[in-house]
């Protein structure tokens, strides 16, 4: 079995890439920047740029399965040459925002229920990977922190289900392995859910000291929201930070594909101490 992974440089691919060729599996990485990469030995890389049809064919050609990013703006084109290519199988890692109602229109969400419902209209076997809050949304902390001495936030009691990217990389691979588990869509969550504030109170302990959290409007936080950042995305956050007053939902669908509970948000800061010891 041949895989290509999208997004090779990403926090998730690149773990993925390393499991699957520690594993001995065929691995091509695929990325916009492929010259970037620095991939384990054996493993190939390929230019794949998902706003570009024209890299599709070249790196699908004699592929097996697919690791995929969300990215709507040619997924049916994608598709398409995915068949035309032969792969069966295709992994893709969503968002668990299209589980709430509003999806459709949410702009969060959106993007992620258009990858989906375009795969789940193809001939494709498709397995979804709906993803909570990324642990590591929370190392853009470290900036703010030693800009001001305190981790600036509009909601500092909002509470998220953050995972360690190592946990989705795991369970990627294992429904990349496991025919049974294909498919399907799974719920990734970490294993606790946390209030922004006591994720920090967490990478405070890891690197023993109290790292303050100072509060502020949120129409401060907007106006100084990265330029990256979208408008409409901004205000999708601050609806639901706001709406996110109390514990979320979990999932134990970590532990039914990796064989191990997820890892807590302290593992993350653990292995990340370095950017908030100074």
């Amino acid at each position: 079995m041949t895989v290509l992974v999208t997004g090779s440089r990403g926090r998730v691919g690149s773990l993925l890439v390393e499991i699957l060729a520690a594993r001995g599996t065929a691995v091509r990485a695929g990325s916009s920047d492929p010259e970037k990469l620095t991939l384990p030995a054996g493993v190939d890389a390929v230019r794949l740029d998902l706003t570009d049809p024209e890299t599709f064919a070249p790196a699908l050609a004699g592929v097996d399965a697919v690791f995929l990013y969300c990215e709507p703006a040619h997924i049916g084109a994608f598709t398409a040459a995915a068949e035309a290519a032969g792969v069966e199988h295709v992994v893709v890692m969503s968002a668990d925002a299209v589980l709430r109602a509003d999806a459709a229109s949410n702009p969060i969400a959106a993007p992620h229920l258009a990858v989906e419902r375009a795969l789940r209209a193809s001939a494709l076997t498709v397995t979804t990977l709906n993803c909570g809050a990324l642990a590591s949304n929370a190392g853009s902390w470290q900036y703010v922190l030693r800009a001001r001495g305190a981790v600036t936030l509009p909601f500092p009691d909002s509470y998220a289900d953050p995972i360690y990217e190592q946990d989705i990389a795991e369970s990627a691979a294992a429904v990349l392995a496991r025919p049974e588990l294909r498919g399907r869509a799974y719920h990734l969550t970490g294993p606790e859910s946390l209030s922004f504030r006591q994720q920090v109170a967490v990478i405070g302990a890891v690197v023993g000291r109290e790292i303050p959290v100072q509060q502020i409007p949120a129409a401060v936080w907007r106006a100084n929201k990265p330029g990256f950042m979208p408008d409409d995305i901004a205000d999708a956050l601050i609806e639901l930070w706001t709406a996110s007053d109390g514990p979320v939902p979990l999932s134990g669908d970590v532990e039914t594909l990796t064989g191990h509970p997820a890892r807590p948000f302290s593992a993350w800061a653990e292995d990340h101490a370095a950017a908030f010891a100074a």
